[in-house]
């Protein structure tokens, strides 16, 4: 059975979506960055091991140790669910590692692309689950689905609409990346 380890920094609803689905590969762990994040309950709460490594100080020290923390489980993929950090270029060239992007890529990359997405006016946006690279948002696109922008939406509403998108769309293309890989 293919093995993924699952990277979160908050809320934990990309997270939970992927737990709670039926699914043909095991989650070795949840790795995430901060403490009193929400996403280390939920984990928890569906029995699977969280690990928490906080990035305190030299930033080449935490890489290292990310790096060695996730081989330590040996996935086959590292699936990246609401982490917000940028992973160093020797760990993406290790791992093989999907995210998550609340736009259509390439359009809107980067922290901000709900925001960005309602200030340029567009009609509409969507996910995105790409491929990791050593660049931010800009690897290769696996999947994407688009969602309407209405003349009522905040960034707020807009964002939260995206994530019942993301939700199914991550669930749906984790099996068929893993059925992919060698």
């Amino acid at each position: 059975m293919k093995k993924i380890v699952i990277l979160a920094s908050g809320s934990g609803t990309l997270a939970r979506a992927i737990f709670a689905a039926e699914k043909n590969y095991e989650i070795a762990a949840l790795i995430c960055d901060r403490p009193q994040a929400k996403v280390i309950e939920i984990a928890q709460e569906y029995g699977i091991k969280a690990e928490v490594l906080e990035l305190i100080g030299d930033r080449n020290i935490w890489n290292q140790a990310m790096k060695e923390l996730v081989g330590k489980y040996q996935p086959d993929l590292v699936v990246s669910a609401g982490f917000m950090r940028i992973l160093a270029p020797e760990f993406v060239k290790k791992y093989k590692v999907i995210n998550c992007h609340p736009a259509l890529l390439p359009l809107f990359p980067g922290t901000h692309a709900v925001r960005d997405a309602l200030a340029a006016g567009v009609t509409e946006t969507g996910t995105t689950i790409h491929w990791v690279d050593e660049g931010v948002d800009t690897g290769q696109v696996i999947a994407q689905q688009a969602v309407e922008i209405t003349a009522y939406d905040t960034e707020e509403s807009l964002h939260e609409r995206i994530k019942i998108i993301e939700r199914g769309l991550i669930v749906a293309t984790i099996p068929q990346v893993l059925a992919e890989l060698k």
